[in-house]
């Protein structure tokens, strides 16, 4: 029975690498899909901070005019877009737009005594104008809080009396300054409100904001804070859902801003009732906008190229210098990182955007999908069982029917947590499965008797080399079909468990080729046990350990990298377009064919591959990041492919005369 039990196993795994074959041709209609997708979008919105440029004003000798001309520059350099936040009582004052009295300064003013139980604020309106476009404003937002407001004025100047103290009147907000609001759209530029969710939520209000946000143009909208505008209130008022509809109703989108060390709270809900009509926004700190212009040119055109960035946020502070003796700002730099030839706006231009009103990807969805992936969801399982079948062959045919069950109930509890499990268990066995072959094929050239030339061991590595990569990126079919939703698109839902992709297949190819070879493994793992300790594999096991430590800090988004690999990183972009991943083409990509060719002739060299599949598993994550466009990084895998190659048989050359160096002269050296 067991042997019957085996046979079927042995037998099985013919059947499951036509499954494979038939997933991987079921994806291919989902990754046009996707492809068509990331291709809808081409418009770049460049929005600068208007507080941030007024603050960066105030501090000038003539403010109107550094302002005015701040922003014709900004204008010219590619800017399209400015950033206005909620306004409050205090804005309008430092704007010149009213002047605020407490119950006591007008008392003074009018010199009569202070009435001791009133701590009011007196607005008074600097103009006829001021006055028309913001006391409508002012009374809507007190009154809706509860807050009587009644008529007053000065010297013959309009103005209004709010019942609450100053320190209170200040911190509510309202709608963006409508003056300021005019004068930026008569100067071409469209704006991007910030709405917070700091007050209570109002449905007639904020149907009035947006339809004056739609008769300026507005398209789309950020939020300030944690949350987004009605989540505070959502569970008594259902305020996501018809803050949603009013989105929908003047069709206005939303931006998500990329790295928030936590999301806005109800992003994601708010995002999927308006029909995902969501781009991406990096956004540009203070800070780093005194970075140099070169950098700075970087950030903008990766971030847009890279990973499907549409809008870019710039914000700049004013500082003291001690050294200039003058208080500056960022916005010089920014503009000449913008606008230098060379820069952030031609390289834009050159990869085929162009500036305008950032639009949301129109998204192809095939009716077909849905049957085609379960097709795919046939051949990932199958993969998986494949790599299984070569640790514990005995378990092939169940592993696949358990998954078939678990795949089934996980989609009926967390379809998205099922394909996000599909697809890392099938980018997991592609490289490790690509390993495997790789290694017995080598064991078996090796043991076949007869030594290879050299030129038939180059040969039979390149064949492996290529080989090798294919069935890796094998698994990227499966990845990007599984995860093809907008949802990962814009990174509101994330693929959890990449960070296994970075280990495991290293892992993997790493036990396959210390137990697997031929014989017992219950005699290896024993061999293994009884072998003394010696400082030698102490030592060994440090260096591993640090390598290890090292290459998981360097992976992933968190990694950071020295001003040098910086300046490596901008050469291999400008001069490639693209940039392949330094540990697959300086790395493991030529360490996998200078171990190949060595273990073709030398047993020990065999063990070279457990660093090479690096390589492997990193072709495949590069297209876990679901945000990066699939034809980038395929550009990025099959360069770091051609580099590797070349270095690759660059170091078997420098071998080769090495090898016969010693040859020649280590005779002698023994005499």
């Amino acid at each position: 029975m067991y042997q019957k039990w085996q046979y079927w196993n042995t037998a099985s795994r013919k059947w499951l690498w036509i499954l494979v074959a038939v997933g991987l041709l079921a994806s291919i209609p989902v990754i046009v899909d996707r492809v068509k997708t990331e291709s809808s979008s081409k418009k770049v919105e460049i929005v600068f901070d208007y507080r941030d440029l007024t603050e960066a004003a105030s501090y000038q000798a003539h403010p109107q005019d550094y302002l005015n001309e701040q922003l014709d520059r900004l204008q010219q350099a590619g800017v399209n877009s400015m950033a206005m936040y909620e306004s409050t009582l205090d804005d309008f004052r430092k704007a010149g737009r009213v002047v605020t009295y407490t119950t006591q300064n007008v008392a003074d003013l009018e010199k009569r005594l202070s009435p001791a139980n009133e701590n009011f604020t007196y607005v008074v309106f600097t103009n006829k104008e001021n006055a028309e476009a913001l006391k409508p404003l002012i009374l809507r937002t007190f009154t809706s809080l509860g807050i009587n407001v009644k008529p007053w004025s000065y010297q013959g100047q309009e103005g209004l009396v709010v019942e609450t103290s100053p320190e209170d009147a200040y911190l509510k907000p309202m709608q963006p300054d409508p003056i300021a609001m005019k004068q930026l759209r008569s100067k071409g530029f469209f704006i991007v409100p910030r709405m917070s969710d700091s007050l209570p939520y109002n449905q007639e209000l904020t149907e009035e904001m947006l339809a004056s946000f739609q008769q300026n143009g507005v398209k789309r909208i950020l939020f300030e804070g944690d949350s987004v505008k009605g989540f505070t209130d959502n569970e008594k008022q259902h305020s996501l859902a018809a803050f949603a509809k009013l989105l929908n109703k003047y069709d206005i989108g939303l931006a998500a801003i990329e790295n928030l060390k936590k999301p806005q709270a109800g992003f994601n809900r708010l995002a999927y009732d308006i029909h995902y009509n969501v781009v991406r926004l990096y956004s540009l700190s203070d800070k780093d906008s005194m970075l140099d212009v070169e950098t700075l040119a970087d950030r903008f055109a990766l971030a847009t190229k890279d990973r499907n960035i549409r809008m870019l946020y710039l914000n700049t502070a004013p500082s003291r210098s001690v050294a200039e003796a003058k208080v500056k700002d960022s916005v010089d730099n920014l503009i000449h990182s913008l606008d230098k030839p060379g820069n952030a706006v031609q390289r834009m231009e050159k990869k085929g955007f162009e500036l305008g009103q950032a639009e949301p990807f129109q998204v192809v969805d095939s009716s077909i999908q849905r049957y085609l992936k379960m097709l795919v969801v046939l051949g990932a399982l199958a993969f998986f069982s494949i790599m299984v079948s070569y640790f514990v062959p005995a378990l092939t045919l169940l592993v696949f029917a358990l998954g078939l069950v678990g795949s089934a109930g996980l989609y009926v509890l967390n379809s998205s947590l099922m394909e996000q499990g599909l697809a890392l268990l099938a980018a997991i066995s592609g490289p490790t499965v690509a390993m495997i072959i790789a290694v017995r094929t080598i064991r078996i050239k090796r043991e076949q008797g007869h030594e290879l030339s050299v030129g038939q061991r180059l040969t039979q590595t390149l064949i492996l080399y290529v080989q090798t990569a294919i069935l890796s990126l094998a698994a990227v079919p499966f990845v990007i079909a599984l995860l093809n939703s907008i949802a990962y698109s814009l990174v509101l839902n994330q693929f959890r468990g990449v960070s296994l992709l970075h280990i495991l297949p290293i892992f993997l190819a790493a036990i396959y080729i210390f137990f697997y070879r031929g014989v017992s493994i219950r005699e290896e793992i024993s061999k293994l046990l009884r072998t003394p300790i010696t400082v030698l594999w102490v030592i060994a096991l440090a260096v591993i350990a640090a390598a290890g430590y090292y290459y998981l800090t360097r992976t992933g988004n968190a990694g950071t990298v020295s001003n040098t690999e910086l300046v490596f990183r901008n050469f291999l972009e400008n001069a490639f377009g693209v940039r392949p991943r330094n540990k697959e083409f300086l790395m493991a990509h030529p360490l996998f064919i200078a171990g190949a060719f060595l273990a073709l002739k030398y047993r020990k060299a065999i063990y070279l591959l457990i660093i090479a599949a690096i390589g492997q598993a990193s072709m495949v994550d590069t297209f876990a990041h679901i945000h990066s466009p699939a034809a980038l990084s395929l550009s990025r895998g099959l360069l770091g492919l051609g580099l590797g190659l070349v270095l690759g048989i660059i170091a078997i050359v420098v071998w080769q005369v090495l090898e016969g160096c010693w040859k020649k002269w280590s005779p002698q050296l023994k005499r």
